[in-house]
């Protein structure tokens, strides 16, 4: 073998695909945390190990060669490689000690977490905890969190799953839009009332479906797409709106309506990397997580 191409090193491969993805030494420099000057004696390294030009560099940045190009997919398989060694590795980990990255949508995060959060910390304070709220899908094979809090069952290949139930949802409005606007009477007079929607999300206008109810994006007057703030409008009295049970009911606030409509339920997975799912101080967030949150499903 060349003994330029076996001292060919992932770090090399790194600031090459960083500046392929991104199109620019400063841009490479900061998503990889080296110097911009590093990059581009890395990339030359790289250019004259393989004997070839990979970028040609123009006034705005680095746009690939042909070969570039061709490189780029082999690269990319590399560093997918190299992740998966690390979480391989990181599974084998014996030690009950350590942090575990936890990510659930914001609502979850806030309104239900904290508790079951406070809890694993009491049983197990050699466990650091890193909550993620989003309601951007985390990757799990990439190690962006360890354990995933999801109100749909993930389908990707190698995660674990376990289904802990189904979250009750409810229509609920304030008692001061009530008091202002009357309650609905029937399953047809609720629809001249004043509802509160999502944004760009389908999630309510496809439920109301399922119910039979007909419903577009304008017929929501206000709008919304943060779980938090959303229920916050329906407290303060703009216009009808859903909410897990478990949230609305003991609201003192919010009175539930047409209690008979049968609403589909909204189900909770516990979701990790199968290699991780093992790592003892893994498994035991996740078995406490499970015990934490079965209290919120049917």
């Amino acid at each position: 073998m060349d003994k330029a191409l076996s001292e060919f090193d992932w770090s090399l491969v790194q600031a090459f695909l960083a500046v392929a993805e991104t199109g620019s030494l400063s841009a490479a420099a900061r998503q990889l945390g080296r110097s911009q000057p590093t990059l581009g004696r890395q990339i030359k390294t790289v250019e004259a190990q393989l004997g070839a030009e990979l970028f040609h560099r123009q006034p705005r940045g680095f746009s690939l060669t042909q070969m570039g190009t061709d490189l780029v997919g082999p690269a990319q398989a590399m560093r997918d490689a190299m992740r998966q060694i690390a979480i391989s590795a990181a599974g084998q980990q014996a030690r009950l000690d350590g942090t575990v990255r936890i990510t659930a949508s914001v609502a979850t995060s806030a309104m239900h977490l904290p508790p079951i959060i406070a809890k694993i910390r009491q049983l197990e304070p050699q466990i650091a905890i890193e909550l993620v709220p989003s309601d951007d899908t985390s990757n799990l094979l990439f190690r962006e969190a360890d354990i995933a809090v999801r109100m749909y069952r993930p389908t990707q290949l190698d995660l674990v799953t376990q289904h802990i139930g189904d979250i009750e949802l409810g229509v609920f409005a304030s008692k001061s839009y009530l008091e202002n606007s009357g309650a609905p009477i029937s399953f047809e007079n609720m629809m001249d009332h004043d509802f509160v929607g999502y944004d760009t999300l389908p999630h309510i206008i496809d439920g109301m479906a399922q119910v039979g109810l007909r419903a577009d994006r304008d017929m929501f007057k206000v709008r919304c797409d943060d779980h938090i703030a959303y229920w916050e409008l329906v407290r303060a009295g703009c216009g009808i709106g859903f909410a897990q049970a478990n949230v609305g009911r003991p609201d003192p606030l919010v009175v539930e309506l047409m209690k008979d409509i049968q609403i589909p339920p909204l189900p909770i997975w516990l979701t990790a990397h199968e290699a991780m799912r093992q790592t003892p101080r893994i498994r035991r967030v996740w078995d406490l997580l499970a015990e934490g949150l079965k209290p919120l499903v049917s």
